[in-house]
């Protein structure tokens, strides 16, 4: 089906209010884009950031009427649209053309990351399944990359784990495939959830070795490997919980830290953790170590 665009170049202050103009004018979606490089790295709690100069974008049947729909548009902001042009879309599965954009990668010398329409390229190795379109967590992203370089050198051997903020299920299941006997799973987002069981069921995991639970509902075992590939903050904040759930002589890996929050990580942590040297890529960086006390 042919799509046509209506693309409005703004400010921060605009954007929200032009993307509810676009869906009122009749756009079946819309989305938000940075327009200047500006990157929006880790947002405070409750906020919703948006880039100082934003590109909304608003996608519509290609037989609409655009100078009626751009009226419309304008009727609801009470003025004419700023920057606006009209572009034609290319007709493709949109559904699937993301798909093109992910490739298997190579975490170790035996894990790979495979989506899950892709023929692994080592069918031999450690070979992991995966549908990332359910939740965030690919390998692709530096931070999830780290853990799982990080994971392929653990003797992971009836071991346990906890995946805190599980996502797509990748580390916990990883860990699982390498070895690990059991993973215990949480996130705050229910869709996680159902993305986590998801790809183990797609990996041949017993649900039973994966079990994935809302933080509230989630039991208070101490595991053997302690796996958090969040953000800075809610690690700081969590620091005694997770300590509390790694058993003493237990190892933790930490990520989704940018490398100028390190030292703050690993402040909240070192009345307990002995740190290994910290692991970068690309500006981010992972924290291991072993519970000591």
């Amino acid at each position: 089906m042919p799509w046509l665009q209506l693309r409005v170049d703004t400010d921060r202050d605009h954007a929200e209010k032009i993307e509810d103009a676009l869906l009122f004018a009749g756009a079946v979606s819309v989305t938000l884009q940075d327009n200047a490089d500006q990157p929006i790295l880790e947002p405070g709690l409750g906020e919703v950031p948006l880039w100082e100069q934003t590109r909304v974008t608003g996608l519509f049947d290609a037989e609409v009427d655009t100078s009626v729909t751009e009226a419309k548009a304008a009727s609801f902001l009470c003025e004419m649209l700023p920057n606006a042009r009209w572009e034609q879309l290319e007709d493709k599965d949109w559904e699937r053309e993301w798909m093109t954009h992910y490739k298997p990668i190579q975490c170790g010398p035996n894990l790979w990351i495979c989506p899950s329409w892709c023929e692994p390229p080592q069918p031999d190795a450690v070979n992991l399944l995966l549908d990332p379109g359910l939740a965030f967590g690919t390998g692709t992203h530096p931070t999830t990359f780290l853990c799982l370089q990080w994971l392929a050198q653990q003797e992971l051997a009836g071991k346990s784990a906890i995946d805190f903020g599980c996502g797509s299920g990748i580390l916990g299941i990883s860990a699982l495939l390498l070895g690990a006997e059991r993973v215990l799973g949480t996130d705050i987002d229910p869709q996680a959830l159902l993305a986590s069981r998801d790809n183990a069921q797609r990996n041949g995991i017993d649900p039973e070795r994966f079990p994935v639970y809302l933080p509230e509902q989630m039991p208070s075992e101490a595991a053997d490997v302690m796996l958090a590939n969040i953000l800075a903050g809610p690690l700081v904040e969590l620091a005694p919980k997770l300590i509390q759930l790694t058993q003493l002589g237990g190892k933790i890996c930490l990520s989704g830290i940018l490398s100028s929050q390190a030292e703050q990580v690993k402040n909240a942590y070192s009345e307990w953790i002995e740190f290994d040297p910290d692991g970068e890529h690309e500006g981010w960086v992972r924290l291991t170590g072993k519970r000591v006390r």
